[in-house]
Order: C-alpha cells, then sequence, then structure tokens
C-alpha cells in the first residue's frame, strides 16, 4: 500500500507530464490541491477558469488519464479558480447571448427622436 505522499507525488507527476501540456496549448493550467480518500480536488486556472469546455476536459480527459495511471483515484472534482483574471478559451453561449441581449436592450431604451 502506498502512502499519502507517494499518490500525491504521482498525481502531481502525472498532471504535470500528461496534463498541463495539452491545456497551456489553450492558455489554461490544471493545479493540484488535494488527494483525500480516493478523491482528487484540483483547481482550473487561466482559460480553464470559467470555459465551458473544462467540464468534459475534466471528466473525458483529466479523469481518465489519472484513474488510468494511479488506482487510488476513485474521482476527480475541481473549482475555478477565483482570481483568474483569464478569459476562457470557450465561453457558454447562453451567457454570451445574455450579455448581447442587455447591450441591445440598452440600445433599445434610448429615447425616439422620430
Amino acid at each position: 500500500m502506498r502512502t499519502q505522499e507517494e499518490i500525491e507525488t504521482n498525481i502531481k507527476q502525472v498532471l504535470e507530464e500528461h496534463v498541463a501540456p495539452t491545456v497551456a496549448m489553450h492558455g489554461g493550467e490544471v493545479n493540484f490541491v488535494s488527494y483525500t480518500d480516493g478523491e482528487v480536488l484540483l483547481e482550473l486556472s487561466g482559460a480553464c477558469s470559467g470555459c465551458a469546455g473544462s467540464t468534459m476536459t475534466l471528466q473525458y480527459g483529466v479523469e481518465q488519464i489519472l484513474k488510468e495511471k494511479i488506482p487510488e483515484v476513485e474521482i476527480i472534482n475541481a473549482f475555478d479558480d477565483p482570481m483568474s483574471m483569464v478569459d476562457p478559451f470557450y465561453t457558454d453561449p447562453f451567457w454570451d447571448m445574455q450579455d448581447n441581449m442587455i447591450d441591445i436592450m440598452d440600445i433599445s431604451d434610448e429615447p425616439d427622436n422620430n
């Protein structure tokens, strides 16, 4: 049975070698926060923070790689970096639409000069 320290070191190594280069191509970062009883907690930073595609990347990329390479990993959870000032690579189209609707409403609220 491996120690907590050995598992954490292994997780960090896999993230650095297999995850970081891919997400960095899009301006993102996936940072290790903790490992407890099979659960890995990660922080999504840079362009990954708030990115609509980060959930898919997390589930079908990061989670599969970690589970494949580290048998102790059972589940992956992540949170967005609250200090990230980078615009996400992919944004949620619903929120883009809302922003545009607000802009249109602001324009239409101007008085008619006819």
